[in-house]
């Protein structure tokens, strides 16, 4: 332990005289284009501003989000955050990511394991790890997001902005956007009917709602929610539009035209689905209009919550096109 520590200190020594001698202020990139490769650039960000010298090749990337996005835009980082669930990366994404090394998870990075990649760029969150920020910062130019929640496309601008990859990032949001259309377009009036989202987890029970991952894409397939369920999300709710955790007593609060639900399991971890079972076998749960007209949908949790990136996005409309066609 001792000679890691020695180790960890001379290291993060000599990232602070790089960082000095690189350091000074710059501006926002504010054009439509990125900088040129080589050139220097200033990146604005939840924590400030971060200089960054030239377009980066060593990327290590903190949220599970952000390693969707770095693949989307056609990069693979040196280290990334495991995934929630996987072994130890998501099975959409585990190919790409064959080579990567992990540091860590998203609530609990290892700094030795980032050190011993010599990063020249790290991406993180302010939510999960704001107090690692100015020890992140002595290891490489450091960039951070505000939030992990449903509205991930403004993550995803920075990042791509982060790695000066803006117009790529345009381009593969515009896809989406694209691709948001085309489903919408194909599915016509079925987006007219109530749906209701429900997630089960070790021994809790949530309602998830219009700011969740699959709350946004819904909405922005013009889909509208369970009517009843308004009432839940009073301005005390601790997760505000995100979700509610609720009892079985709010189960007929669960109904809708059609129903999905999705349960959190990560590896040797069988509680999330004893959830699953207890609620699902309960008399109100088969009394849902949904349940008893074939209309409530076991999905993806990763694909539909926990990810939270453009690739499951894009993976989740799938999903959402191919169970309504089908109805």
């Amino acid at each position: 332990m001792f000679l890691k520590r020695i180790f960890m200190l001379g290291v993060l020594s000599i990232f602070s005289v790089i960082l000095a001698a690189c350091g000074g202020s710059g501006q926002t990139e504010n054009s439509g284009a990125s900088p040129a490769k080589g050139k220097s650039y200033t990146v604005e960000h939840a924590m400030g501003q971060t200089k960054i010298s030239a377009t980066p090749k060593k990327i290590v990337i903190l949220t599970n989000e952000g390693t969707e996005a770095l693949l989307s835009l056609g990069v693979t980082p040196v280290g990334a955050v495991q995934s929630w669930t996987g072994n130890p990366w998501y099975d959409h994404i585990k190919d790409e990511m064959k080579d990567v090394k992990v540091v860590g998870t998203e609530s609990e990075v290892n700094l030795e394991a980032i050190i011993a990649l010599q990063p020249d760029l790290i991406i993180g969150n302010k939510m999960r790890q704001e107090d690692l920020y100015d020890k992140l910062s002595q290891i490489a130019p450091t960039v951070f997001s505000e939030t992990l929640r449903g509205d991930w496309k403004e993550n995803f601008s920075l990042y791509a902005n982060a790695i000066n990859k803006k117009e790529k990032g345009k381009q593969v949001l515009g896809e989406y956007d694209q691709h948001v259309q085309d489903v919408k377009g194909k599915l016509g009036d079925k987006t007219n009917q109530e749906i209701s989202v429900v997630r089960f987890m070790a021994g809790t029970t949530r309602i998830y709602y219009t700011e969740s991952f699959s709350g946004v894409i819904f909405r922005e397939l013009g889909f509208k929610r369970a009517n009843q369920q308004a009432k839940l999300f009073t301005p005390g709710n601790k997760l505000g539009n995100l979700a509610v955790e609720v009892g079985k007593e709010a189960i007929p609060e669960m109904d809708a035209d059609t129903l999905f639900y999705f349960t959190y399991a990560p590896p040797n971890d069988e509680t999330g689905t004893a959830t699953e079972k207890k609620w699902t076998n309960d008399p109100l749960w088969k009394n849902l209009n949904a349940v008893k007209q074939g209309r409530a949908y076991q999905v993806d949790d990763a694909i539909w919550n926990t990810a939270g990136g453009i690739l499951a996005a894009n993976r989740m409309l799938d999903d959402v096109e191919k169970i309504f066609s089908e109805q």
